[in-house]
Protein backbone atom coordinates (compact mmCIF):
# COMPACT_ATOMS: atom_id res chain seq x y z
CA UNK A 1 0.00 0.00 0.00
CA UNK A 2 1.57 3.14 -1.35
CA UNK A 3 1.34 6.80 0.15
CA UNK A 4 1.10 10.37 -1.66
CA UNK A 5 3.19 13.38 -0.36
CA UNK A 6 2.07 16.74 -2.14
CA UNK A 7 4.21 19.59 -1.85
CA UNK A 8 2.74 23.10 -1.29
CA UNK A 9 5.94 25.31 -1.32
CA UNK A 10 4.07 28.82 -0.65
CA UNK A 11 4.69 30.63 2.22
CA UNK A 12 4.00 34.52 2.87
CA UNK A 13 7.35 34.76 4.72
CA UNK A 14 9.65 32.61 5.59
CA UNK A 15 10.78 31.45 9.33
CA UNK A 16 14.27 31.59 10.28
CA UNK A 17 15.18 28.00 10.61
CA UNK A 18 13.52 26.53 7.44
CA UNK A 19 15.26 25.45 4.71
CA UNK A 20 13.05 23.32 3.48
CA UNK A 21 12.26 24.69 -0.78
CA UNK A 22 9.57 27.40 -0.45
CA UNK A 23 8.70 30.41 -2.49
CA UNK A 24 6.91 33.85 -1.43
CA UNK A 25 5.47 33.43 -5.16
CA UNK A 26 2.39 32.70 -3.69
CA UNK A 27 0.02 35.03 -6.63
CA UNK A 28 0.92 31.43 -8.73
CA UNK A 29 -0.79 28.94 -6.86
CA UNK A 30 -3.43 29.13 -9.43
CA UNK A 31 -1.29 28.15 -11.83
CA UNK A 32 0.89 25.56 -9.28
CA UNK A 33 -2.00 23.49 -8.64
CA UNK A 34 -2.64 23.19 -12.34
CA UNK A 35 0.63 21.76 -12.76
CA UNK A 36 0.53 19.46 -9.86
CA UNK A 37 -3.02 17.79 -10.76
CA UNK A 38 -0.76 17.10 -14.14
CA UNK A 39 2.23 15.72 -12.20
CA UNK A 40 -0.62 13.73 -10.27
CA UNK A 41 -2.10 11.88 -12.83
CA UNK A 42 0.76 11.35 -14.90
CA UNK A 43 2.44 9.61 -12.43
CA UNK A 44 0.50 7.21 -11.45
CA UNK A 45 2.47 4.20 -13.35
CA UNK A 46 5.10 4.25 -11.41
CA UNK A 47 3.37 2.89 -8.14
CA UNK A 48 2.48 -1.10 -8.74
CA UNK A 49 -1.13 -1.87 -9.86
CA UNK A 50 -3.22 -4.48 -7.84
CA UNK A 51 -4.58 -7.43 -9.65
CA UNK A 52 -7.37 -5.37 -10.41
CA UNK A 53 -4.96 -2.82 -12.36
CA UNK A 54 -5.67 -0.18 -9.14
CA UNK A 55 -3.24 1.86 -8.07
CA UNK A 56 -4.25 1.87 -3.45
CA UNK A 57 -3.22 4.44 -1.50
CA UNK A 58 -3.52 4.31 2.25
CA UNK A 59 -1.89 8.25 3.21
CA UNK A 60 -2.03 11.50 1.36
CA UNK A 61 -0.14 14.01 3.46
CA UNK A 62 -0.18 17.86 2.08
CA UNK A 63 2.50 19.72 3.09
CA UNK A 64 4.71 23.24 2.39
CA UNK A 65 5.51 25.42 2.95
CA UNK A 66 1.85 26.40 3.89
CA UNK A 67 -0.82 24.22 2.32
CA UNK A 68 -2.99 26.34 3.87
CA UNK A 69 -3.04 29.18 1.86
CA UNK A 70 -4.40 26.84 -0.23
CA UNK A 71 -8.45 28.02 -1.54
CA UNK A 72 -11.04 25.80 -0.69
CA UNK A 73 -11.56 25.14 -4.32
CA UNK A 74 -7.88 24.66 -4.95
CA UNK A 75 -7.50 21.91 -2.14
CA UNK A 76 -10.58 20.39 -3.62
CA UNK A 77 -9.06 20.01 -6.89
CA UNK A 78 -5.96 18.35 -5.63
CA UNK A 79 -8.20 15.66 -3.67
CA UNK A 80 -10.26 15.35 -6.59
CA UNK A 81 -7.54 14.38 -9.09
CA UNK A 82 -5.82 11.87 -6.47
CA UNK A 83 -9.25 10.14 -5.95
CA UNK A 84 -9.93 10.16 -9.77
CA UNK A 85 -6.55 8.37 -10.78
CA UNK A 86 -5.69 6.45 -7.35
CA UNK A 87 -7.94 3.93 -5.34
CA UNK A 88 -7.73 5.39 -2.24
CA UNK A 89 -8.39 3.50 0.85
CA UNK A 90 -11.85 4.29 2.74
CA UNK A 91 -10.12 4.68 6.01
CA UNK A 92 -6.95 6.56 3.93
CA UNK A 93 -5.45 8.87 6.33
CA UNK A 94 -5.30 12.24 4.44
CA UNK A 95 -3.66 14.76 6.49
CA UNK A 96 -3.51 18.47 5.85
CA UNK A 97 -0.54 20.75 7.38
CA UNK A 98 -1.98 24.24 8.48
CA UNK A 99 -0.82 27.40 9.97
CA UNK A 100 -2.97 28.36 13.34
CA UNK A 101 -3.62 32.07 11.36
CA UNK A 102 -4.77 30.73 8.29
CA UNK A 103 -7.92 28.83 9.81
CA UNK A 104 -10.78 31.20 9.54
CA UNK A 105 -10.91 31.98 13.52
CA UNK A 106 -13.84 34.01 14.39
CA UNK A 107 -14.05 36.29 18.02
CA UNK A 108 -10.17 36.08 18.23
CA UNK A 109 -9.44 37.38 21.60
CA UNK A 110 -6.98 40.60 22.12
CA UNK A 111 -7.51 41.58 18.41
CA UNK A 112 -3.88 40.11 17.76
CA UNK A 113 -2.07 41.50 15.00
CA UNK A 114 -1.25 39.83 12.12
CA UNK A 115 -1.37 39.95 8.22
CA UNK A 116 -4.53 38.19 7.73
CA UNK A 117 -6.96 39.90 6.15
CA UNK A 118 -10.64 39.05 6.45
CA UNK A 119 -10.47 38.83 2.79
CA UNK A 120 -7.64 36.06 3.36
CA UNK A 121 -9.79 34.34 5.90
CA UNK A 122 -13.18 33.54 3.21
CA UNK A 123 -10.36 32.41 0.48
CA UNK A 124 -8.00 30.65 2.75
CA UNK A 125 -8.78 26.62 2.60
CA UNK A 126 -9.98 26.96 6.29
CA UNK A 127 -12.99 24.56 6.11
CA UNK A 128 -12.26 22.48 3.00
CA UNK A 129 -9.48 20.81 6.04
CA UNK A 130 -12.94 19.02 7.10
CA UNK A 131 -14.17 15.70 6.22
CA UNK A 132 -17.19 16.69 4.22
CA UNK A 133 -14.75 18.31 1.12
CA UNK A 134 -15.48 16.87 -2.10
CA UNK A 135 -18.07 14.09 -0.15
CA UNK A 136 -18.33 12.85 3.36
CA UNK A 137 -15.15 11.33 3.88
CA UNK A 138 -13.23 12.67 0.52
CA UNK A 139 -11.56 15.33 2.66
CA UNK A 140 -8.75 15.53 5.25
CA UNK A 141 -9.36 13.66 8.09
CA UNK A 142 -6.37 15.02 9.94
CA UNK A 143 -4.58 18.11 10.26
CA UNK A 144 -1.16 18.81 11.30
CA UNK A 145 -0.41 22.30 12.92
CA UNK A 146 2.32 23.59 12.92
CA UNK A 147 3.03 25.65 16.08
CA UNK A 148 6.43 25.57 17.30
CA UNK A 149 6.06 27.35 20.26
CA UNK A 150 3.60 28.99 22.62
CA UNK A 151 5.93 32.39 23.78
CA UNK A 152 4.94 34.95 21.96
CA UNK A 153 8.49 36.46 22.15
CA UNK A 154 9.95 33.21 20.45
CA UNK A 155 7.21 33.20 18.06
CA UNK A 156 8.38 36.94 16.99
CA UNK A 157 12.26 35.70 16.68
CA UNK A 158 10.86 32.74 14.96
CA UNK A 159 8.94 35.01 12.27
CA UNK A 160 6.13 33.52 12.99
CA UNK A 161 2.77 35.39 11.60
CA UNK A 162 0.22 33.68 14.48
CA UNK A 163 0.49 34.43 18.64
CA UNK A 164 0.48 32.07 21.44
CA UNK A 165 -3.51 32.72 21.44
CA UNK A 166 -3.63 32.38 17.71
CA UNK A 167 -2.27 29.09 18.39
CA UNK A 168 -4.73 28.00 20.84
CA UNK A 169 -8.06 29.07 19.70
CA UNK A 170 -7.03 27.43 16.32
CA UNK A 171 -6.73 23.94 18.27
CA UNK A 172 -10.01 24.76 19.90
CA UNK A 173 -11.66 25.94 16.63
CA UNK A 174 -10.53 22.67 14.28
CA UNK A 175 -11.51 20.57 17.49
CA UNK A 176 -15.40 22.35 17.59
CA UNK A 177 -15.56 21.68 13.97
CA UNK A 178 -15.02 17.88 14.38
CA UNK A 179 -11.76 17.43 13.80
CA UNK A 180 -10.56 14.46 15.63
CA UNK A 181 -6.85 13.78 14.72
CA UNK A 182 -4.72 16.73 15.38
CA UNK A 183 -0.76 17.06 15.51
CA UNK A 184 1.06 19.88 16.25
CA UNK A 185 4.72 20.52 16.35
CA UNK A 186 7.34 21.95 18.83
CA UNK A 187 10.75 23.07 18.44
CA UNK A 188 12.40 22.84 21.51
CA UNK A 189 16.32 24.81 21.77
CA UNK A 190 15.04 28.15 20.29
CA UNK A 191 17.57 30.62 21.96
CA UNK A 192 16.78 32.10 24.53
CA UNK A 193 14.24 29.31 25.34
CA UNK A 194 15.16 28.15 29.31
CA UNK A 195 13.94 24.90 31.33
CA UNK A 196 10.67 27.21 32.43
CA UNK A 197 9.46 28.08 29.06
CA UNK A 198 9.70 24.57 27.78
CA UNK A 199 7.56 23.32 30.52
CA UNK A 200 5.18 25.89 29.90
CA UNK A 201 5.15 24.88 26.18
CA UNK A 202 4.74 21.46 27.23
CA UNK A 203 1.79 22.31 29.95
CA UNK A 204 -0.23 23.60 27.17
CA UNK A 205 0.32 21.29 24.66
CA UNK A 206 -0.81 18.62 26.76
CA UNK A 207 -3.62 20.08 28.15
CA UNK A 208 -5.32 20.62 24.61
CA UNK A 209 -6.17 17.53 23.86
CA UNK A 210 -4.65 16.93 20.72
CA UNK A 211 -3.81 13.33 19.57
CA UNK A 212 -0.20 13.96 18.30
CA UNK A 213 2.77 16.07 19.27
CA UNK A 214 5.93 16.47 16.84
CA UNK A 215 8.78 17.79 18.80
CA UNK A 216 12.35 18.64 16.92
CA UNK A 217 15.58 20.09 18.49
CA UNK A 218 16.37 23.69 16.58
CA UNK A 219 18.90 22.79 13.39
CA UNK A 220 20.82 25.25 12.16
CA UNK A 221 20.55 24.53 9.06
CA UNK A 222 23.18 26.28 6.45
CA UNK A 223 22.60 29.40 4.17
CA UNK A 224 18.82 30.11 6.42
CA UNK A 225 18.43 33.30 8.05
CA UNK A 226 18.89 31.49 11.84
CA UNK A 227 22.48 30.39 10.54
CA UNK A 228 23.63 33.76 9.48
CA UNK A 229 21.91 35.48 12.70
CA UNK A 230 24.45 32.82 14.70
CA UNK A 231 27.60 34.05 12.74
CA UNK A 232 26.82 37.58 13.00
CA UNK A 233 26.50 37.18 17.09
CA UNK A 234 22.54 37.87 17.18
CA UNK A 235 21.66 34.34 18.72
CA UNK A 236 23.62 31.87 20.98
CA UNK A 237 22.88 28.48 20.91
CA UNK A 238 21.24 26.58 23.88
CA UNK A 239 23.83 24.69 25.59
CA UNK A 240 23.71 20.36 25.15
CA UNK A 241 23.08 20.19 28.51
CA UNK A 242 19.63 22.33 28.53
CA UNK A 243 18.72 20.60 25.40
CA UNK A 244 19.12 17.59 26.80
CA UNK A 245 17.08 18.25 29.80
CA UNK A 246 14.45 19.29 27.62
CA UNK A 247 14.10 16.33 25.57
CA UNK A 248 14.02 14.24 28.72
CA UNK A 249 11.27 16.00 30.30
CA UNK A 250 9.48 16.01 26.46
CA UNK A 251 10.07 12.11 27.08
CA UNK A 252 8.62 12.08 30.62
CA UNK A 253 5.73 14.39 30.17
CA UNK A 254 4.44 12.76 27.26
CA UNK A 255 4.72 9.45 28.82
CA UNK A 256 2.41 11.28 32.10
CA UNK A 257 0.08 12.48 29.50
CA UNK A 258 -0.75 8.92 28.47
CA UNK A 259 1.27 9.21 25.00
CA UNK A 260 3.33 6.87 22.84
CA UNK A 261 7.16 7.37 21.83
CA UNK A 262 6.88 5.91 18.66
CA UNK A 263 9.80 7.59 17.01
CA UNK A 264 12.43 9.82 18.53
CA UNK A 265 10.28 13.01 17.46
CA UNK A 266 6.87 11.88 17.68
CA UNK A 267 4.33 10.98 20.31
CA UNK A 268 0.97 10.05 19.97
CA UNK A 269 -1.86 8.34 21.96
CA UNK A 270 -2.47 5.15 21.44
CA UNK A 271 -4.12 4.59 18.01
CA UNK A 272 -2.63 7.63 16.62
CA UNK A 273 0.23 7.27 14.94
CA UNK A 274 1.20 9.27 11.83
CA UNK A 275 0.84 6.33 9.43
CA UNK A 276 2.38 8.81 6.63
CA UNK A 277 5.51 9.44 8.59
CA UNK A 278 5.46 5.75 9.50
CA UNK A 279 5.65 4.24 6.26
CA UNK A 280 8.65 6.28 5.48
CA UNK A 281 10.22 4.23 8.34
CA UNK A 282 9.36 0.76 7.22
CA UNK A 283 10.39 1.45 3.40
CA UNK A 284 7.06 1.47 1.97
CA UNK A 285 6.73 2.99 -1.63
CA UNK A 286 5.54 6.72 -2.17
CA UNK A 287 5.09 9.51 -4.85
CA UNK A 288 5.99 12.81 -4.33
CA UNK A 289 4.48 15.53 -5.96
CA UNK A 290 5.74 19.12 -7.00
CA UNK A 291 9.22 20.93 -6.67
CA UNK A 292 11.50 19.67 -4.02
CA UNK A 293 9.17 16.73 -3.27
CA UNK A 294 10.42 13.25 -2.93
CA UNK A 295 9.44 9.53 -3.90
CA UNK A 296 10.59 6.35 -3.41
CA UNK A 297 9.45 2.83 -5.21
CA UNK A 298 10.01 0.51 -2.37
CA UNK A 299 13.01 -1.17 -2.93
CA UNK A 300 16.02 0.90 -3.75
CA UNK A 301 15.15 3.62 -6.16
CA UNK A 302 14.47 7.41 -5.13
CA UNK A 303 13.74 10.42 -6.88
CA UNK A 304 13.82 13.82 -6.08
CA UNK A 305 12.44 16.90 -7.97
CA UNK A 306 14.51 18.89 -8.49
CA UNK A 307 13.85 22.61 -6.35
CA UNK A 308 12.42 25.08 -8.53
CA UNK A 309 9.14 26.55 -9.58
CA UNK A 310 10.10 28.29 -12.64
CA UNK A 311 11.68 24.76 -13.99
CA UNK A 312 7.83 23.39 -12.73
CA UNK A 313 5.44 25.78 -14.20
CA UNK A 314 7.41 25.41 -17.49
CA UNK A 315 7.11 21.76 -17.48
CA UNK A 316 3.54 22.27 -17.58
CA UNK A 317 3.13 24.82 -20.33
CA UNK A 318 5.64 22.59 -21.90
CA UNK A 319 3.74 19.63 -22.48
CA UNK A 320 0.31 21.18 -24.05
CA UNK A 321 -1.56 18.41 -23.68
CA UNK A 322 1.17 15.82 -23.40
CA UNK A 323 3.08 14.24 -20.77
CA UNK A 324 4.31 16.54 -18.28
CA UNK A 325 8.10 15.65 -17.51
CA UNK A 326 9.23 17.24 -14.20
CA UNK A 327 13.31 18.19 -13.39
CA UNK A 328 14.09 15.69 -11.41
CA UNK A 329 17.10 13.35 -10.21
CA UNK A 330 17.28 9.63 -9.69
CA UNK A 331 19.37 7.82 -7.14
CA UNK A 332 19.62 3.95 -7.11
CA UNK A 333 20.64 2.57 -3.59
CA UNK A 334 23.64 0.18 -3.24
CA UNK A 335 23.34 -3.00 -1.00
CA UNK A 336 25.65 -1.08 1.88
CA UNK A 337 23.41 2.32 1.34
CA UNK A 338 20.03 0.35 1.31
CA UNK A 339 21.63 -1.63 4.68
CA UNK A 340 22.50 1.57 5.94
CA UNK A 341 18.84 3.08 5.66
CA UNK A 342 17.45 0.25 7.10
CA UNK A 343 19.43 0.60 10.18
CA UNK A 344 18.54 4.02 10.52
CA UNK A 345 15.16 3.99 10.00
CA UNK A 346 14.67 0.87 12.10
CA UNK A 347 16.03 2.73 15.05
CA UNK A 348 14.73 5.94 14.31
CA UNK A 349 11.59 4.20 15.85
CA UNK A 350 9.97 2.21 18.67
CA UNK A 351 10.02 -0.77 16.79
CA UNK A 352 13.81 -1.23 16.12
CA UNK A 353 15.77 -2.94 13.77
CA UNK A 354 14.84 -6.81 12.69
CA UNK A 355 17.72 -8.73 13.19
CA UNK A 356 15.84 -11.71 11.00
CA UNK A 357 14.79 -9.15 8.43
CA UNK A 358 18.84 -7.83 8.13
CA UNK A 359 19.62 -11.75 8.08
CA UNK A 360 17.09 -12.57 5.14
CA UNK A 361 18.08 -9.11 2.74
CA UNK A 362 21.19 -8.77 3.39
CA UNK A 363 22.98 -12.02 4.75
CA UNK A 364 24.27 -13.95 8.18
CA UNK A 365 27.86 -12.12 7.75
CA UNK A 366 25.97 -8.85 7.48
CA UNK A 367 23.50 -9.74 10.66
CA UNK A 368 26.51 -10.87 12.27
CA UNK A 369 28.83 -7.70 12.09
CA UNK A 370 25.74 -5.38 13.32
CA UNK A 371 25.92 -7.39 16.42
CA UNK A 372 29.30 -7.23 16.40
CA UNK A 373 29.11 -3.37 16.23
CA UNK A 374 26.37 -3.24 18.71
CA UNK A 375 27.63 -5.03 21.35
CA UNK A 376 29.32 -2.40 23.36
CA UNK A 377 26.74 0.14 22.76
CA UNK A 378 24.39 -2.90 24.66
CA UNK A 379 27.00 -3.00 27.52
CA UNK A 380 27.01 0.66 27.68
CA UNK A 381 23.00 0.35 28.03
CA UNK A 382 22.64 2.35 24.87
CA UNK A 383 21.35 -0.48 22.73
CA UNK A 384 19.16 -3.39 24.12
CA UNK A 385 17.53 -6.35 22.41
CA UNK A 386 14.29 -7.87 22.89
CA UNK A 387 13.26 -10.75 20.78
CA UNK A 388 14.86 -10.78 17.52
CA UNK A 389 14.85 -6.29 17.55
CA UNK A 390 17.17 -4.19 17.86
CA UNK A 391 16.34 -1.06 19.29
CA UNK A 392 18.02 2.45 21.58
CA UNK A 393 16.84 3.21 24.65
CA UNK A 394 15.19 6.13 25.29
CA UNK A 395 18.09 7.24 28.03
CA UNK A 396 20.22 7.35 24.27
CA UNK A 397 18.00 8.78 21.76
CA UNK A 398 19.48 12.45 22.03
CA UNK A 399 23.42 10.84 21.16
CA UNK A 400 21.31 8.11 18.76
CA UNK A 401 23.35 9.99 15.46
CA UNK A 402 26.36 8.53 17.13
CA UNK A 403 25.15 5.38 18.00
CA UNK A 404 24.06 4.92 14.34
CA UNK A 405 27.15 5.58 12.59
CA UNK A 406 29.19 2.84 14.69
CA UNK A 407 26.39 0.33 12.77
CA UNK A 408 27.03 1.38 9.54
CA UNK A 409 28.03 -0.33 7.05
Amino acid sequence: MAGLYVHIPFCKSRCIYCDFYSTTRWAEMEAYVRALCHEIRERRSELPADDRGRVCVRTIYIGGGTPSLLSSSQLASILRTIREHYAVEPDAEVTVEMNPEDWPLSNSPRGEEDSITSEDKNENMGLAALPPTGGAGRGANRVSLGIQTFDDGLLRLLRRRHSAGRAVEAVRSLQQAGIGNISIDLIYGLPGQTLELWEHDLDVAFSLGVQHLSAYALSYECGTALWQMRARGEVREVADEVEVEMYRRLCVRAREAGFEHYEISNFALPGYHSRHNSSYWTFAPYLGFGPGAHSFDGQRTRRSNRPSLDGYLLAERDAAGGTFRVPHDVEVLSDDELYDETVMCGLRTRRGVDLCEIRDRFGVERMEYLRAMAAPHIVAGRLAVTGNRLHLQESALMISDDVMSDLMA
